[in-house]
């Protein structure tokens, strides 16, 4: 179920993929819960291996775990470009996994939240740190100030290289 709910926050949090690693699930579970029917509209890759698994190319890898050494998520800064990855609930990610990681990142709670709350909670923070919004007020409430509008520049255009 909390794989489902992954997959849902995902497509509704805009991701371009989701992914897994040798999974054990059960993927009526998963469609029970995933109300959005992700895999019809991003596509989902499955890898039986951390070996085999390969991303885009400028994609990081960023692993999620309560590591002492990971990255406090109210201090990250993410990629423009990354591809997450959580660990099992009753786990943490693999070593050969933390590896092929580029950074890690955690949330700082103080005990493990199922897999589908991390999720969410990790790209709620990208959205709101890589989105455009108003700044926040400085006292309760919403924006004191719009956001300013956006200003499109002028035509580029890009010479081949022969």
């Amino acid at each position: 179920m909390n794989m489902g709910s992954l997959y849902r926050s995902a497509h509704a949090f805009g991701a371009e993929f989701v992914f897994a690693i040798a999974p054990a699930v059960n993927l009526r579970a998963v469609n029970a819960s995933d109300t959005s029917q992700t895999a019809k509209h991003l596509p989902m890759y499955e890898y039986p291996s951390v070996e085999e698994m390969r991303l885009p190319r400028g994609c990081l890898l960023v692993g999620v775990e309560l590591l002492d050494e990971a990255i406090d998520l109210p201090s990250f800064t993410h990629p423009a470009r990354a591809a997450y990855v959580l660990g099992p609930e009753r786990g943490s990610l693999s070593p050969a996994l933390l590896e092929r990681c580029d950074m890690t990142v955690k949330i700082p709670t103080k005990f493990c939240v199922n897999v589908g709350i991390a999720g969410a909670i990790l790209m709620y923070d990208r959205l709101i740190t890589k989105g455009r919004f108003a700044p926040r007020a400085p006292r309760p409430g919403g924006p004191v100030e719009a956001l300013p509008e956006h200003i499109h520049g002028g035509q580029m255009f890009r010479r081949s290289r022969n």
